[in-house]
């Protein structure tokens, strides 16, 4: 089976690892260095975080005085994002919003859209409850970076280039929904620190969600060569310092 033939078609629900998501993928910490990527874009008003998860980039544009709601498909994810914001979280379907029409000035995503089933129908309902002069920010892609991990975790790549989201992709979307790109860029860099043993154990527990499509074959052909890759690497236990950055792109309504 192709990497491309294990491409999910519905939406990915993180139920599986939300009591981990948090430690997983940065903490507080990275929700805060995100909202700032996602709050120089703002325009005055009311925000729309879908894929809200457990809620961490909405908790630090909430805590620079931004009115942020979200929408996530997932019950587990939203029971942390509701620890953190309130009542100010539903279930909601990023193709079928249960919100009215022009009634959001700012929408982002980040890291939602190679988990939606089609981009090109999310960005168009992104649009339908956008305000004339509202934004869409999204944040997607890989974070750019390079480390000694690379060469370990090549036999992987295939399966980690399957998505959905490319910039040209979700331009293409937003221009056919009726929006104009008004950036496309990085977003600036920021430091992770990760140990080649640690990767290969979020490995072994499947954390990623490109992962989950991988079936028994693939994963011993593939994902078992790369855990023992990383834990063969010198001073396996010890973490490298790197630093990364994020593709953004972001459009207006007219």
């Amino acid at each position: 089976m192709s990497p491309h033939s294990a491409s999910p078609r519905e939406s990915v629900s993180f139920d599986r690892i939300a009591d981990r998501y948090d430690e997983t993928r940065g903490g507080e910490k990275r929700g805060r260095e995100l909202s700032g990527e996602v709050a120089k874009w703002l325009v005055p008003g009311t925000t729309l975080e879908v894929g809200v998860g457990t809620g961490l980039v909405a908790q630090g544009l909430t805590a620079r005085g931004a009115s942020v709601v979200g929408m996530d498909i997932s019950p587990a994810m939203l029971a942390r994002a509701h620890a953190r914001l309130g009542p100010r979280v539903a279930i909601g379907d990023a193709m079928a919003l249960p919100v009215a029409s022009a009634s959001v000035a700012n929408v982002y995503f980040v890291w939602v859209l190679h988990l939606v089933a089609d981009v090109a129908a999310t960005i168009a309902e992104a649009a339908r409850v956008l305000r004339p002069g509202g934004r869409v920010i999204v944040l997607h892609g890989y974070p750019h970076q390079e480390t000694e991990m690379d060469a370990a975790l090549a036999s992987l790549a295939p399966f980690r280039r399957v998505r959905r989201d490319e910039t040209n992709d979700v331009a293409a979307a937003a221009t056919q929904a009726g929006l104009v790109e008004i950036h496309r860029g990085f977003t600036e860099g920021y430091p992770l620190k990760e140990s080649p043993a640690n990767v290969a154990e979020q490995l072994e527990k499947r954390t990623w969600s490109w992962l989950w499509r991988l079936d028994d074959e693939q994963w011993e052909s593939f994902a078992v060569p790369a855990i023992a890759a990383l834990r063969a690497l010198p001073d396996a236990e010890r973490e490298r310092e790197f630093h990364a950055s994020q593709p953004i792109v972001v459009f207006s309504r007219a």
